[in-house]
């Protein structure tokens, strides 16, 4: 005997059959890839990708102290004290341990929040892949606008440096580079790095959209509450890791945050449009 419940899990289910099979996923492969491979080539043309001159260093950090203006009037250029109180715990807080969290769950749980999304919940799917994408696309703009010294190259002697030429810590500002002294998985220093890395993409901080896009994705796909509360916990502890390793201004947390609500306008903007074609498409049902 059916009832209400069994007739909403059969709805459910239905909903979840005809989303699925409007999408292919080897075509959501082909199209991530050919995404991201697009904004990797877009944001490398822009700031330090392939080596800089005097005068893009000099844009990059007079926007650094810009930004750093700002905290400062509010009260809240804390990074660099931040980083002190961390550096300075028992074997330096375990840094090595973030510098690799920096390089590989931004990477990582955003792929497996992506296709745990596609298998579990295919009707969220379009909109919140269309956020995504969108999201990354408005930060190439930031990225190419607004090209920023993160605190790590404040006081460096590198070619993007700030002190470019001059003594370390030449401006005082006393944020170090965490992945150069502490290491981890790679270097930013490394030719090959250095070639296809445009260390100035610091504004809007992905890093941060792309965490918070993850939990908001993963929410309703778990129900453990330790699992919520990791779910919850990742885009805060990104946050503190972009902070502590001098990757990143706490405003680029905010831009990142901005630009996921953008997004998010846009992707489900474009989610509805293209299913309402697809209806069209299809004509009167039967």
């Amino acid at each position: 005997m059916s009832g209400p419940d069994t007739d909403t899990t059969t709805a459910t289910a239905a909903t979840r059959i005809e989303a699925r099979s409007r999408l292919r996923w080897w075509r959501e492969v082909l199209y991530v890839a050919a995404f991201y491979g697009i904004y990797s080539a877009v944001r490398n043309i822009f700031g330090s990708a392939g080596g800089v001159g005097r005068a893009a260093v000099d844009i990059a950090f007079n926007h650094a102290k810009a930004v750093i203006a700002i905290q400062d009037a509010i009260g809240l250029w804390f990074e660099p004290e931040l980083q002190d109180w961390y550096l300075d715990l028992p074997a330096n807080g375990g840094i090595r341990i973030w510098n690799i969290y920096y390089g590989t769950a931004h990477f990582v749980v955003t792929v497996v929040a992506l296709v745990w999304m596609f298998r579990r919940q295919p009707e969220r799917y379009p909109v919140w892949r269309n956020t995504l994408a969108a999201m990354t696309a408005l930060a190439l703009i930031g990225f190419a606008s607004f090209s920023l010294m993160p605190p790590r190259l404040l006081d460096d002697t590198s070619v993007y440096g700030a002190c470019r030429g001059a003594e370390k810590a030449c401006h005082g500002y006393q944020v170090t580079d965490t992945l150069a002294v502490y290491g981890g998985l790679w270097s930013f220093d490394s030719g090959a790095m250095a070639q296809v890395s445009n260390q100035y993409a610091a504004m809007p901080s992905m890093h941060t959209g792309w965490s918070t896009w993850c939990a908001i994705v993963l929410w309703p796909l778990v129900r453990r509450r330790w699992v919520r509360a990791l779910v919850v916990a990742y885009p805060v502890a990104t946050v503190f890791c972009i902070l502590v390793t001098g990757n990143h201004y706490w405003l680029d947390a905010v831009g990142g945050l901005v630009a996921l609500g953008a997004g998010w306008l846009i992707g489900s903007r474009l989610a509805t449009f293209t299913a309402g074609r697809a209806l069209a498409k299809a004509g009167p049902a039967r």
